[in-house]
């Protein structure tokens, strides 16, 4: 005799007999819980000003000595070398000047380079990091000599290796204008201009 008692137990067993078979397997086919994606991309970091037509070389006595003849004189134009270092505070000090002065003379018939007494070591590190931060566009080189004693005697007997140092050369390769320590630059530019201003 079916009762109401028994009607009852029916239908609660019949759900939950079919909850059981439901529940196992709702995760997989329930909509997943929208996560946010983790960005795998890095931040960049800052790019530092390139070293537009400015290349690092290694120079030697030899190398000095040619840079120096520059072949037979006279001389088309002016050369302007600088003798400089990252550890030499003075320099450090002073490099905006002559990046400058490249930068305004460049284009009117200087000659400029500079040569770091930096170790090799740093070529590719420290002074590169400097140039950079400087903008520099002159040429640089990095002085590789066993006695640094014998540029020094090749460059100015009256120099004593003391930094930084500036030399002007003029067309027929004879030193006019010679500075130890930092350049007062409305006086170097009155010198290179008595050696440009003929051309102009």
């Amino acid at each position: 005799m079916i009762t109401a008692a028994s009607i009852r137990n029916f239908l609660i067993a019949l759900v939950c007999g079919t909850a059981l078979l439901i529940l196992p397997g709702w995760p997989a086919t329930a909509r997943p819980v929208p996560q946010r994606k983790t960005s795998t991309r890095q931040k960049r970091k800052p790019r530092l000003p390139s070293l537009i037509g400015t290349q690092i070389r290694v120079i030697d006595e030899a190398g000095v000595k040619r840079l120096l003849e520059r072949g037979t004189p006279p001389q088309e134009r002016p050369l302007l070398v600088n003798f400089w270092a990252t550890w030499c505070v003075p320099c450090r000090e002073e490099f905006p000047d002559l990046v400058k002065i490249d930068a305004d003379y460049r284009d009117k018939g200087l000659e400029f380079v500079t040569i770091s007494l930096d170790d090799l070591t740093e070529m590719k590190t420290g002074v590169t990091r400097f140039l950079r931060s400087q903008r520099a566009k002159m040429p640089v080189f990095l002085l590789d000599v066993p006695d640094q004693g014998t540029i020094i005697e090749l460059i100015d007997e009256t120099w004593h290796g003391d930094m930084p140092a500036t030399f002007l050369y003029d067309q027929t390769g004879k030193v006019v204008y010679k500075y130890r320590g930092p350049i007062k630059p409305e006086e170097l530019r009155a010198e290179i201009d008595k050696l440009i201003a003929p051309k102009q």
